[in-house]
Parts: C-alpha cells; structure tokens; sequence
C-alpha cells in the first residue's frame, strides 16, 4: 500500500478529485437541475468508499494498520 504523497494524507484522493469534479460541472454548465444528479453521485462514492473499505480490512493484510497511519479518507481532517 501506498502511503506517500497524496496517499500519506488521504486514503482516496481519486475519489476526492471525482467529487470535486462532480459537483463542479453544475456550476460550469450554469445549470441547477444538474446539482441533484451530481449531488447523488457523490453520495454513491461515499457509500462505495464505505463498502469497499470494509471488504479492504477483511481481505488485505495490513490494510487495518494503514487505515490507522493515513486516518482521513476523502478530507483532511475532516472525513
């Protein structure tokens, strides 16, 4: 496992850049009916980052120690 650079931060710094995208697209298109959808999206990352996180701790050795050095999942500091 990775834990250096972005990784030494956060553990999934690909889904972060996907939500900042997501939920950016809205505001590029100018266009509010494209929030909900987005909005959603976002929601189905964060359920997917829960599944797999847990299915991560049960199947790769060492994945439990990792999540104790890098303790932040999409935000530093927050989440």
């Amino acid at each position: 496992m990775i834990d250096t650079g972005l990784y030494s931060i956060i553990r999934h710094p690909m889904y972060s850049a996907s939500i900042i995208l997501y939920l950016s697209i809205p505001l590029m298109l100018g266009s509010y009916y494209a929030l909900l959808p987005m909005v959603l999206s976002c929601l189905e990352i964060i359920a997917r980052i829960k599944d797999e996180e847990e299915m991560l701790k049960e199947g790769l050795p060492g994945y439990t120690a990792y999540t104790q050095r890098v303790k932040y999942r999409l935000l530093p500091y927050v989440w």
